[in-house]
């Protein structure tokens, strides 16, 4: 599955744009940890339920799928530097208006400013950005860079509890307006992408129109959308509500805290793992693996209330879920030529980042009703066997396609 070194198009340069990528990232995904951090503190700020700001974190998910689509177009016209630093200031403006103190300011400034005009000017384009320095370890760049979301959790996370803990959480985000301003001085160091080299014998590019996995290109898309989409629900949980739940188990806010960086950070760690095994076979049958792990530690989450059986789990479920949405665009790469990658990209992260906003929004809603978090992971079950079904449908069709067909191009 990697081209011939002679004709890949990778270099030193290659991997400056990685880490660069990567500390732009870890930066952007700590705006919305504020949310998620402060859930109880803001819900009581605001005399509201708790599935009503959970939609504020539903809607930067939304918003970054949905703006990535227009940004990846933008990207391609106005250059990486000028869209990301247009995402870094809308990110700063909707943190402050989100102090507003009101649940539209909320709204407004998470689901228009950070999400839409601030993350989806910045994650996927960058994902597109890098996919483009690499050919041979595509897979290992993609889940290096998308582990910015993790190295955010595994950094912001406790630093966020205590400050609002001792500040106040209005206080705290804008604070945190002014530290995302540090992106901009790194986005102008983001070099633009080099042209695509001739691919190597054997590694002819992908033709536009052909079948993908003998089906129709877009009816191949719509599946793996809808895998994207049920694979995100159950992963929103966790993600969204851990720190609530061991608040309603009688857990510290702060060890819950920590609970979310072990999470995440056993996220980072195992990402790199995914991101090789995706080299070596492929991101479809990363994302079927990723995904059955993930099955596991979701139905474990109703099963534990011990403070360190909890710890163990929120682990394990990092381990698992980490590699899941960076195959997604391993995959799309895989079998998609690259000049569609400006669209179809950002299309399958939309479709993601949909799942991710309606689990958030689904666990408060649920908890709302039931006022306890096990249905809420019950349903996160069900959705990651309905995925589990779609991609072993579209795994099992991989032996009908020709094996030059799926190794990866150089572009």
């Amino acid at each position: 599955m990697q081209t011939d070194a002679a004709y890949s198009i990778e270099s030193p340069r290659s991997w400056q744009a990685a880490f660069l990528t990567l500390a732009i990232l870890s930066l952007s995904f700590g705006a919305p940890l504020l949310a998620v951090v402060g859930l109880r503190e803001i819900q009581a700020a605001m005399h509201t339920d708790r599935s009503v700001l959970s939609m504020a974190n539903a809607l930067v998910w939304v918003g970054t799928g949905v703006g990535g689509i227009p940004m990846g177009w933008l990207a391609d016209r106005i250059g990486i530097r000028k869209t990301v630093a247009m995402g870094t200031l809308a990110m700063a403006v909707g943190l402050v208006l989100s102090t507003r103190g009101s649940v539209w300011a909320l709204y407004v400034g998470h689901g228009l400013f950070i999400g839409f005009l601030g993350n989806g000017a910045i994650y996927a384009p960058l994902l597109i950005y890098v996919s483009r320095w690499f050919d041979r370890r595509r897979g290992t760049a993609i889940a290096l860079i998308s582990s910015g979301q993790y190295i955010a959790g595994i950094i912001w996370p406790s630093a966020l509890e205590a400050g609002i803990k001792r500040l106040g959480w209005q206080p705290v985000m804008l604070a945190f307006a002014v530290i995302v301003l540090a992106i901009l001085p790194l986005a102008m160091l983001l070099r633009p992408a080099p042209d695509s080299p001739r691919p190597a014998p054997g590694h002819a590019r992908l033709p536009i129109g052909q079948p993908v996995l003998g089906l129709h290109p877009n009816v191949a898309m719509v599946l793996i959308g809808a895998a994207a989409f049920c694979c995100c629900v159950p992963m929103a949980l966790p993600a969204s509500h851990l720190v609530a739940f061991c608040g309603d188990l009688g857990i510290a806010p702060a060890h819950g805290a920590a609970m979310l960086s072990v999470m995440l950070g056993c996220a980072f760690l195992s990402r790199q793992f995914w991101g090789a095994f995706a080299d070596r076979f492929g991101g479809l049958r990363t994302v079927m693996t990723g995904s059955a792990f993930q099955a596991l530690t979701i139905g474990a989450f109703m099963l534990t209330r011990n403070e360190a059986a909890l710890f163990a789990v929120a682990g394990a479920f990092g381990l698992g879920f980490s590699g899941i949405i960076p195959s997604y665009s391993v995959t799309i790469r895989d079998l998609y030529p690259s000049t569609d990658a400006s669209w179809r990209i950002p299309t399958v992260l939309m479709t993601a980042m949909a799942g991710m906003a309606f689990g958030s929004w689904f666990g408060g809603a649920l908890f709302d009703r039931f006022l306890s978090y096990e249905p809420a992971f019950a349903f996160g079950v069900l959705f990651n066997v309905v995925n589990l079904a779609v991609v072993l449908f579209l795994v099992r069709r991989i032996g009908q396609v020709p094996k030059s067909a799926l190794a990866p191009v150089a572009a």
